[in-house]
């Protein structure tokens, strides 16, 4: 009798996405033979196919749930926009995310817990959908202060914003759109590591357009290129996705945004 390792096991799971327990009791029946074991996964109904770990899952859907100061976002996916536009896998999404809700606690990131939370709901979709689906991320966000969510092109970019002295909802609203459209990398120049701030002036003091310039001038020049840097990738500082003349800084000057999140479907696969 072949003696059946953690590696085996987790390698037939990596290959038919099923459980711990099934895929060792799979492993014990065929003797420790890893195509044996998928095909008695297989006529087991547990895997639909082998090697479903070589299957690239770059479609799927992102949620939100809300409740009293607390929201989760979640990223589901699966191979194909077939089943990521299908009607019973959007409400499983939905259904998910509310369940990572209710089941996690704090803030930050709940990936594991959230994988835990669905294992077993994502086996019975594998097994009814034939296809590979992955719980990615989840992120949790607990506040004092407001909340607001946007979802955009049916759940293939999902934004949360956690902001104070924010009694306009509407306008809370527009910021989530306007991080979904715009997708700032920071919320304020202060944010940004020094480190990215001196390569950035490195890059453009290398310029030709700058070389035989007086230093004053270069030096008048780089903060005109570095502020309008800022006006690219900080969201207080773009210009307004419904009004280009003005910016968040100024629409706002009160409102503080905390923190947010914005994502896409697939993002960096």
């Amino acid at each position: 009798m072949a003696a059946i390792t953690a590696a085996m096991v987790k390698d037939l799971r990596d290959k038919t996405d099923a459980g711990m327990a099934e895929c060792k009791k799979a492993l014990v029946e065929a003797d420790g033979n890893i195509d044996a074991a998928v095909e008695i996964l297989r006529k087991a109904g547990i895997a639909k196919s082998g090697k479903r770990a070589d299957r690239v899952t770059k479609e799927g859907k992102i949620q939100i749930a809300f409740a009293n100061g607390k929201a989760v976002m979640v990223e589901i996916l699966c191979e194909t926009d077939f089943v990521s536009k299908n009607d019973q896998f959007a409400a499983y999404v939905a259904e998910a995310a509310e369940r990572v809700l209710a089941g996690t606690s704090g803030n930050g990131d709940v990936t594991e817990a959230a994988q835990k939370i669905e294992d077993e709901n994502l086996k019975a979709l594998f097994a009814k959908f034939g296809e590979k689906m992955v719980l990615r991320r989840a992120f949790r966000i607990e506040s004092a202060g407001k909340i607001a969510s946007y979802i955009h092109g049916g759940g293939r970019i999902g934004v949360v914003v956690e902001a104070e002295n924010a009694d306009d909802a509407e306008l809370l609203k527009d910021v989530c759109m306007h991080i979904a459209v715009y997708a700032p990398a920071y919320i304020k120049p202060e944010d940004i590591p020094a480190e990215a701030v001196d390569k950035e002036k490195e890059i453009r003091a290398a310029s030709p357009a700058l070389a035989g310039k007086p230093a004053n001038l270069i030096d008048k020049i780089m903060m005109g290129q570095i502020n309008k840097w800022y006006s690219e990738i900080c969201l207080l500082r773009q210009p307004w996705f419904r009004d280009d003349k003005t910016c968040l800084a100024k629409l706002a000057p009160k409102l503080v945004v905390k923190q947010y999140l914005r994502w896409q479907v697939g993002q960096e696969l």
